[in-house]
């Protein structure tokens, strides 16, 4: 492709996990809501297993937000490590937890929403974290566009220290790519009650690694009207024992092939793939650069 001739500053950042050297994360908090009148409520699932060493991050990243309506529910996978610890110590400030054996990711993202009740929500993995101001971001964007069902945001990419090491700009939603590949930030996907009740109020818990994709998916072909939200909303962490890196030339392969031949009736090839995605990687290229220029100007 063209952009393996350019420099490294200058290429796509869209899909890489490390981009340059830890710096300090800052972000500017998104400007507040203000008083709230009726704050929508919105329902947050925690899926854990295992991540006692950043479980704690990730709930306070939620709850320090303090926004009025939050319903926050961790559901674990009968974690051994010092995840329990943290839960209990924060119970109070969680509508409820519970640790118990499941299948896996999907399963317990499921039993987390079966409990919730908000009129928007989303799930974090127990290792990401959702930036200052998001939820008062998103709840006042959906309250402003009663039409959008489903909204996401930039991304972030975070070490083990909470470093930043990337950054994601995304260029604008777009649904018929969204066949080829998933280019929507789980951390920052957040939808309404109403379009996930229209396709079964569940994910596929036979899918272990793309079972946000296959939701994305599943709310377009019932007709949701998606949004992209041009701000940091969460931060994906990078680490050792992060599911992406394990999995994604496994079971994550696997799974991207079964949905790209359910959606498009065929396994494109290499050439195919690259063709299609060629126009949003444009685009997206023209984003960081005008976001690289703004971060300049701004010094």
């Amino acid at each position: 492709m063209i952009s393996s001739l350019l420099p490294w500053s200058l290429r796509p950042q869209l899909g890489r996990l490390v981009q340059y050297s830890p710096r300090p994360l800052q972000v500017a908090e998104l400007p507040p809501a203000g008083e709230w009148f009726d704050p929508p409520s919105v329902s947050v699932v925690i899926p854990s297993y295992q991540q006692g060493r950043f479980i704690e991050r990730t709930i306070r990243s939620l709850i320090e937000q303090r926004y009025p309506a939050l319903e926050l529910i961790v559901q674990d996978g009968d974690s051994k490590d010092e995840t329990l610890d943290v839960l209990k110590r924060y119970e109070e400030r969680l509508t409820s937890w519970l640790s118990e054996p499941d299948s896996g990711q999907s399963e317990a993202i499921n039993r987390g929403f079966a409990l919730s009740n908000g009129q928007i929500m989303a799930w974090i993995n127990s290792d990401d974290l959702l930036m200052p101001g998001a939820l008062d971001a998103v709840a006042a964007f959906f309250q402003s566009n009663p039409a959008v069902d489903v909204l996401y945001g930039n991304r972030l990419m975070i070490d083990e220290n909470d470093c930043e090491i990337g950054r994601w700009i995304l260029p604008g939603h777009d649904a018929e790519l969204l066949s080829w590949v998933d280019f929507v930030p789980q951390e920052t996907l957040f939808w309404r009650r109403r379009i996930w009740e229209k396709v079964g109020a569940r994910v596929d818990e036979s899918l272990r690694f793309a079972m946000d994709w296959d939701l994305l998916l599943r709310f377009r072909n019932a007709g949701a009207v998606f949004a992209h939200l041009p701000h940091f909303l969460g931060a994906f962490r990078v680490h050792d024992r992060q599911k992406t890196s394990a999995e994604m030339d496994s079971v994550g392969e696997v799974e991207m092939k079964f949905l790209r031949s359910r959606e498009l009736g065929r396994v494109p090839s290499r050439w195919q793939f690259r063709r299609a995605i060629a126009p949003y990687v444009f685009r997206h290229m023209i984003a960081d650069w005008k976001y690289s220029a703004r971060q300049r100007f701004a010094y």
